[in-house]
């Protein structure tokens, strides 16, 4: 019976252990573009449901405008297809436990991988062990003559009025370090008369939280159909202004 037990207990602390294993890689293939964006302790980023989901899509979306001509994967997309796809290589050289990793944005022509993140030290610090994770499992996969490496240069900003003559939101981005590409949203209060070139040029401040919650899911429907020319979103009267038309 002792036998029996121990051997009992031993089984279900086998499964237990699987349960969590099989959790964890759940968790670590999950695409970080599907997750809200949390708020980290240090952070002054604010957020909502939608905000990071624009900021994702509409940087995502940037990037593939700037390159037309090359094969680009963005973050709903996973390390299997994309070496498939991307003609790089054998994808059955990937482990089970990385196939399903879907990075930001990954470019197969010009070989390169960005990870997109708030700007703050805690959420650039994660990007950047993420991007190792990517290019660590792509480059196992990878014909040796398509090595990808960490992407470098993308930077930009779009601007959002919701209304003529009211308040602007900026959504910008940079690439302070190879492969981790970090945005932060800003708030540019109305001003009666003056143009959004004007507004845009005055201080730059939080966005208030009270309008995140009024607009972030507007926002994040202005800017996905100004990206696929689509129809303005009900109730949205105003203008998003791309980076083509900030330059």
């Amino acid at each position: 019976m002792r036998r029996s037990g121990s051997r009992t207990g031993r089984t279900w602390g086998l499964a237990g252990f699987l349960v969590v294993l099989v959790a964890a890689l759940g968790a670590w293939a999950e695409p970080p573009a599907s997750k809200l964006p949390g708020r980290k302790p240090d952070s002054k980023e604010p957020w909502g449901p939608f905000l990071g989901k624009a900021a994702h899509d509409a940087i995502g979306k940037e990037y593939r405008l700037q390159h037309p001509s090359n094969t680009v994967f963005l973050g709903t997309i996973n390390l299997y297809k994309i070496v498939e796809q991307g003609k790089l290589g054998d994808p059955e050289r990937l482990s089970e436990f990385v196939r399903l990793l879907r990075p930001d944005i990954t470019d197969t022509r010009a070989l390169v991988l960005f990870e997109i993140k708030p700007d703050n030290e805690a959420s650039r610090e994660e990007g950047r062990e993420q991007v190792g994770r990517y290019l660590a499992a792509l480059n196992e996969a990878v014909d040796p003559d398509k090595k990808l490496t960490r992407g470098t240069g993308f930077e930009g900003s779009l601007f959002l009025e919701f209304e003529n003559g009211g308040a602007l939101w900026r959504l910008s981005w940079r690439t302070p370090e190879p492969g981790v590409t970090l945005y932060r949203w800003s708030y540019r209060r109305k001003k009666s008369g003056a143009s959004w070139k004007e507004r845009a040029a005055q201080k730059e401040e939080e966005l208030p939280r009270e309008e995140v919650e009024q607009r972030g899911e507007l926002a994040e429907q202005a800017i996905r159909s100004a990206y696929e020319g689509g129809e303005r979103p009900k109730g949205f009267q105003g203008q998003v202004y791309l980076p083509a038309d900030c330059r």
